[in-house]
């Protein structure tokens, strides 16, 4: 099988043997030094091992940035920070999922957005980027309490700054969800969000390269009256949302953050760019329209319904999957048809990449693809 999902990924040996090591049968309610059990002085030392090597993969200073490793995976690590910073009721602005948002970004079908109202915004019909001047325009007339930045399928890079600039004009906090480029982050290649955001959450398992968990970075000199937001957003993860962490999880991640922090990593970080490049230009050669016109991640999206002569994305995923390349159907900006049968799919090399494959093999996967796709 060769496996074209962004947010999938082969993690190393050394990840698998923390994930299932005995920390896994310690009961560790609370935090380091703050536990309802005892027997705890190896997880807290653990824990923190893990929020320093995390502040280390991403340049960061512990007198300015709080972690939080205990979430159970991304979208309790959305919902944690809603609830410790948004009163319930109270306004996300976050992507549309047709545009590239996730169902965590307050879409109807999530508690998000039953519990809070989403603003919702997608990109330029004509560009299929983001318009930052019709972004800080919506945020200017709804008012939200924290506007969300970084999606689950959009290709090109996100300007930070500007996101910053227009929660700054609106009084919004600004929180980044880098799950899907937060290997690409670590590894230099794109954009950080760190200089800029509030507040940023990330799976660790796909670009990452880690098991599936979360992470929840706050900058501890932002506050909600009198509290840190670091504060409030610790008492929505525990006691709020989760009981005792998953303490061997917690060990994966460490060991996968200090695999981050290599030269190798960061080779490997400039490796999925190219490749999605590469998977994305020998595509467009080959007459199939690639939604932005291109990549600068680790995903890209195709137009199958439009350059495919009406091949529904549903039916491209299985035609794929059927002769051994995995990918997903995904709606696409402008979307007509159901998110079950859209007109396109989502596919990236991080989990060829970590199987050594270069550009050279991304043009060959992108050729047997058309040929897969234009079968009869």
């Amino acid at each position: 099988m060769i496996n074209l999902i962004p947010s999938e990924n082969y993690v190393s040996k050394d990840v698998l043997t923390a994930l299932g090591s005995i920390f896994d049968n310690k009961y560790a309610e609370g935090y380091p030094h703050k536990r309802y059990y005892g027997g705890n002085p190896f997880t807290d030392e653990l824990e923190i091992l893990c929020q320093n090597r995390a502040r280390k993969a991403f340049g960061l200073s512990e007198k300015l940035w709080h972690v939080n490793v205990q979430p159970h995976s991304g979208s309790p690590a959305n919902l944690a920070v809603y609830l410790g910073l948004v009163p319930l009721g109270g306004k996300i602005m976050g992507m549309t999922l047709t545009a590239g948002g996730h169902l965590t970004h307050g879409q109807k079908v999530s508690i998000t957005g039953k519990a809070w109202q989403q603003i919702p915004y997608g990109v330029d019909p004509k560009t299929e980027q983001l318009d930052y001047k019709a972004l800080k325009n919506l945020a200017n007339k709804e008012k939200p309490n924290l506007i969300v930045a970084g999606f689950t399928a959009y290709p090109s890079m996100i300007d930070f700054k500007k996101f910053k600039e227009i929660a700054d004009s609106c009084g919004a906090f600004l929180m980044v969800d880098m799950s899907h480029f937060a290997g690409l982050v670590a590894g230099g290649v794109y954009n950080s969000p760190f200089k800029y955001a509030d507040v940023v959450t990330t799976t660790t398992h796909k670009t990452l390269r880690g098991p599936r968990s979360a992470i929840i970075f706050s900058r501890k000199d932002k506050k909600v009256g009198d509290k840190e937001i670091s504060v409030l957003i610790d008492k929505a993860i525990f006691p709020g949302l989760q009981g005792g962490p998953h303490m061997g999880q917690i060990a994966a991640v460490a060991v996968a953050l200090k695999e981050a922090s290599t030269p190798a990593f960061k080779k490997y970080a400039r490796q999925i760019v190219k490749n999605s490049k590469a998977l994305a230009k020998e595509l467009a050669r080959l007459g199939w329209r690639i939604v932005s016109g291109g990549t600068e991640s680790n995903l890209l999206l195709v137009d199958t319904w439009m350059s495919g002569n009406g091949l529904p994305g549903k039916d491209a995923e299985a035609k794929l999957e059927k002769a051994g390349i995995i990918v997903n159907k995904n709606t696409i900006p402008g979307e007509t048809r159901s998110p079950f049968d859209p007109s396109g799919i989502r596919l990236g090399p991080p989990a060829e990449t970590t199987r050594g494959k270069k550009e050279k093999d991304m043009i060959k996967i992108a050729r047997k693809i058309d040929t897969i796709l234009r079968s009869k």
